[in-house]
């Protein structure tokens, strides 16, 4: 979808030809000149419309208006959520009409800030998105054009570009998850990892069976065994600072389809498990958003890809496997899987020496019952990382909730036949597996988003949510700014072997 910025008060927006004017009205609404002006001051006085949030009063060619349709909106107290939800209220409004352009006014809002004009823009954006791709006969957006009309719009250009690049990331997350398993293969995420580097200048490394085996990472083989499609293991590097900085680690479980394996799931619902990959597709759509909006910080994207599939080679219960780190896993229920491909991704990160590792996962169904899908989980132990995660949720709209870690809730992992068990009791399951992963992060500052509550909808809304694209760019959009300037530094290209094998010989 295309958004542009243009200057224009309720005296201007009267002419404007569109298809639709959709104007946002606040509490603090104050008329000013012109026709368009008294009409609203009008509705709201004689109570047929209200500045409550969500609130509509529409209008057909309307006399001294050059667009086609008028709907005015109520935005409530005029902050970021209202906004939101006053923008996707507008838009649902004329989805049945097949406006292909319209207007988005909130010059008439008491404060227009950078963050209610990205907000404005992702929720246009979600409540027009339509999945097309293994639906050839599926009608696209209709709305290809939305001019965001603003008191001034030089002054928002930031917001716009946020906005921008924001909305590209989550798009892309979104596709890559709602893909069925059989066309978002391990392979084919690879292939889409490469190609979203090459214009941007990534550095995109994919890593097969032979080089992971080389690499001793035997937990993430084991879940891979059981599938005839090969794992992938996806290393992107975002270079947008200098060399000496150090990254941000982003490692996304790529559980391109869970069966459960042997310890298999049941039938109902079980086409939703395409979606185990939505950690990756986040780290996906980050990197599209930093394509975009290019901060000024290095960050690396770590996907561990593969199908989690019950044939005769599959791991059984009771198996014992050797992780990269050297400790011994008993695997009690291969269902638990998301936890063994990201404990290996976990000990490749640190030899990124990172300032900060998150990984994001749907991880348990745990967290889903604690959280519902309004705020994702978050664990960490550094209070740091921690707080600085849960602002850029609030601030994203993109919440998540802080959860515990305390010692006591990793007995359970203890087991008499290896140094740790896959999974430990029915209670906080969510806890444990946490714990679990804290175990392969003690040599930097790690946090874990458990996101299988707020990755994707079920029922008629079906669908991936794009989440958590938004609070993971806000973060690092803050931690860029938190961070002296210094240019990228020059490096001289050498000649190099680029065959897979010689990559895991370097690495």
């Amino acid at each position: 979808m295309n958004f542009e910025l243009k200057t224009l008060d309720l005296a201007q927006l009267a002419r404007e030809k569109c298809d639709a004017l959709l104007v946002l009205v606040d509490d603090h609404f104050k008329p000013g000149s012109g026709a368009l002006s008294e009409l609203v001051a009008q509705a709201l006085k004689s109570g047929d419309f209200s500045a409550k949030t969500g609130r509509l009063l529409q209008t057909y060619r309307h006399p001294g208006l050059a667009a086609t349709r008028l709907v005015l909106v109520g935005a409530g107290d005029g902050s970021v959520k209202q906004v939101r939800n006053a923008a996707a209220a507008a838009v649902n409004a004329i989805k049945a009409s097949r406006c292909k352009q319209a207007v988005l006014h909130l010059g008439a809002l008491a404060a227009v800030n950078e963050a209610v004009v990205s907000g404005a823009m992702l929720a246009v954006a979600d409540t027009t998105y339509v999945y097309t791709t293994t639906k050839p006969k599926a009608e696209a957006r209709s709305l290809q054009t939305v001019t965001l009309g603003v008191a001034d719009a030089a002054a928002c250009q930031a917001g716009h570009r946020h906005g921008r690049g924001i909305l590209a990331g989550i798009e892309l997350a979104k596709e890559w998850a709602n893909r069925p398993a059989n066309h978002a293969t391990p392979t084919h995420l690879a292939t889409a990892a490469q190609a979203l580097g090459k214009p941007a200048k990534f550095k995109t490394e994919v890593l097969g069976p032979k080089e992971v085996t080389r690499l001793g990472m035997g937990s993430f083989l084991a879940v891979a065994k059981g599938s005839e499609e090969p794992l992938r293991f996806i290393v992107m590097r975002y270079d947008g600072a200098a060399k000496t900085e150090a990254p941000v680690v982003l490692v996304g479980k790529g559980i391109t389809f869970d069966t459960g394996g042997i310890s298999i799931k049941p039938a109902g619902e079980m086409d939703e498990m395409k979606f185990d990959m939505c950690g990756a597709a986040s780290v996906l759509g980050v990197f599209k958003a930093l394509a975009e909006l290019r901060p000024a910080l290095n960050v690396v994207g770590l996907i561990p890809a593969c199908e989690n599939m019950p044939d005769g080679r599959a791991i059984k219960p009771g198996d014992v496997v050797t992780s990269m780190s050297g400790q011994t896993i008993e695997i009690l229920n291969t269902d638990a899987e998301g936890r063994l491909v990201l404990c290996d991704a976990l000990t490749y990160a640190e030899r990124f020496k990172p300032r900060a590792v998150i990984d994001i996962a749907t991880l348990t169904g745990a967290c889903v019952v604690a959280l519902g899908g309004v705020r994702s989980g978050l664990f960490s132990a550094n209070d740091t990382l921690a707080t600085a995660l849960q602002t850029a949720g609030d601030a994203a709209l993109d919440p998540c909730w802080r959860l515990p870690l305390d010692d006591e809730y990793a007995e359970g992992l203890k087991t008499n036949f290896a140094d740790v068990a896959n999974i430990a009791g029915r209670m906080a399951g969510a806890v444990t597996a946490a714990k679990f992963l804290q175990r392969f992060t003690a040599k930097f500052d790690w946090a874990h988003l458990d996101i299988a509550g707020t990755a994707w909808k079920s029922g008629a809304a079906k669908g991936a949510t794009g989440r958590p694209v938004a609070l993971l760019v806000h973060y690092l959009l803050g931690q860029a700014a938190a961070t002296p300037a210094r240019a990228p530094a020059t490096r001289t290209p050498r000649a190099k072997s680029t065959t897979p094998a010689a990559r895991a010989r370097r690495a």
